[in-house]
């Protein structure tokens, strides 16, 4: 046995899932590498994954394409452009600015 890594590192055998980085402003944007899992750290849902050395590595899952499909997106098939909770919010936003006085946007 090598104990060179970690026993918590996850193992590289060939058949592991990839993950690509989709966040389109992130520097590792397009790139894809070895998916090790999806954990709640720091107040939110992670992937980890392992880059060429094999080092551990996390960014917020909703960056990656291991983020669950949003279900409005696909149920609407780009026949919606917005959700009405989106709009109802955003009315209530605008009316709160009004009544504040705020100069226009």
């Amino acid at each position: 046995m090598s104990w060179n890594k970690s026993s918590t590192t996850p193992r590289n055998d060939g058949a592991g899932r990839t993950v690509r980085v989709t966040h389109p402003f992130h520097p590792l944007f397009g790139e894809e590498f070895v998916f090790a899992g999806v954990r709640q750290t720091w107040g939110e849902h992670r992937v980890f994954f392992l880059d060429e050395e094999g080092d551990q590595h996390s960014m917020p899952v909703g960056w990656t394409d291991a983020a669950e499909p949003d279900v409005f997106v696909v149920m609407a098939a780009g026949r919606a452009a917005f959700r009405i909770s989106d709009l109802v919010a955003l009315a209530r936003l605008v009316d709160q600015q009004s009544d504040h006085g705020s100069p226009d946007l």
